[in-house]
């Protein structure tokens, strides 16, 4: 890892801090040495905000909560006033939404361009570090066939997707277009980009609600026992993300999109790493499920049959290059990452029982 040029002189705000990759990110930050300014909706709940806490008590950094809500213009320039880099991370990351225009698409781009407005009014910031995703790329595992030699580059960005179509990856990409926008049309700040793939591994504590956690409970419970699909995929680890959020924050030359993604892989792959481990006591497929079978039953489990389509025996293939050579990020083995992440999960109640292979 490139050596980080990190100023603790001036606070860091962090959007979004109780959540997933969130929490790894304000880790790295409080053992740093910084002090985080974390922005949320209720900086009284003691409950939510534990984890952060005990955190900091063991670092030699400091924590400070604002009120501040996403949808609100202005609501976080108190926080922001004096940080010298923002980390925003808020965004909604669920796939099981009734209306995606409410749940979706306004808190990803109305919240973004509430936190880049009070960029562009405190002098302090310099460099802005956003999470966004590889769905800001890609909407479906077919699109990689066009992409050239097969592979998604930063260059590319999602075309297919629509309110109405993979709406969050929609969510995902007009969110970052508008970062973009923002950032071009001024010279104070500069904009860095994280497009991680499908984020999954440990929390830094108690239950996430993260989708990647939903994901693997219907594995721990049971949901594909019989077979799962070759549905093409990437993967990270979260503490990666973390790491390369951190180096888009302090390494000066850092510029542009990463593409953060440690495996190219498929959903079977995905779990069949956890057979050894496992299977004797989890419902861990031994077989990937024909695709026919999966177009048939997707709708009953909550994936419609055109994204079987689109995904299911496609190849998921993206060029991380960037992110190794201009941020330094090393990436954990898939093993590793879904053995400790399911391990965390027995660990802390999240199946329901074993249910045998």
């Amino acid at each position: 890892m490139t050596e980080l040029k990190i100023d603790t002189k001036r606070p860091v705000m962090v959007t979004g801090a109780t959540g997933y990759v969130a929490g790894w990110i304000v880790k790295e930050l409080l053992e740093t040495g910084c002090t985080i300014h974390a922005p949320v909706r209720d900086p009284d709940n003691s409950a939510k905000l534990k984890n952060l806490n005990a955190l900091a008590n063991a670092s030699k950094g400091k924590i400070k909560f604002f009120k501040a809500d996403l949808m609100e213009p202005g609501s976080y320039t108190v926080a922001m006033k004096g940080c010298g880099t923002v980390f925003h991370t808020a965004s909604p990351f669920t796939l099981d939404v009734k209306d995606p225009q409410k749940e979706l698409i306004d808190p990803a781009l109305n919240g973004t361009k509430n936190v880049l407005d009070s960029v562009n009014a405190t002098k302090s910031v310099k460099r802005v570090v956003l999470t966004s995703s590889c769905a800001a790329i890609y909407a479906d595992a077919k699109d990689c066939a066009s992409a050239p030699n097969g592979t998604l580059t930063e260059d590319i960005w999602n075309t297919t997707a629509s309110l109405e179509y993979q709406p969050y990856s929609f969510s995902k990409t007009v969110a970052e277009k508008a970062a973009w926008e923002f950032a071009k049309a001024q010279g104070r700040w500069d904009l860095v980009t994280i497009n991680p793939s499908f984020v999954m591994g440990p929390p830094i504590g108690g239950k996430p609600t993260s989708e990647s956690f939903n994901f693997m409970q219907q594995l721990g419970d049971g949901a594909y026992r019989t077979g799962a699909p070759r549905f093409g995929i990437g993967v990270v680890d979260v503490r990666d993300v973390a790491k390369a959020h951190m180096a888009a924050a302090f390494i000066p030359r850092a510029n542009g999109r990463h593409i953060t993604s440690g495996h190219n892989t498929n959903i079977f792959e995905m779990f069949n790493v956890l057979k050894d481990q496992y299977g004797k006591d989890y419902g861990i497929p031994k077989s990937a499920a024909p695709k026919f079978l999966v177009w048939l039953i997707g709708p009953f489990m909550g994936i419609g049959r055109k994204v079987v389509s689109n995904n299911v025996n496609h190849v998921w293939k993206a060029d991380n290059t960037k992110s190794i050579n201009e941020l330094g990020t090393s990436y954990h083995p898939l093993k590793q990452t879904m053995e400790e992440m399911f391990q965390y999960m027995i660990d802390a109640g999240y199946f329901k029982k074993k249910v045998g292979s």
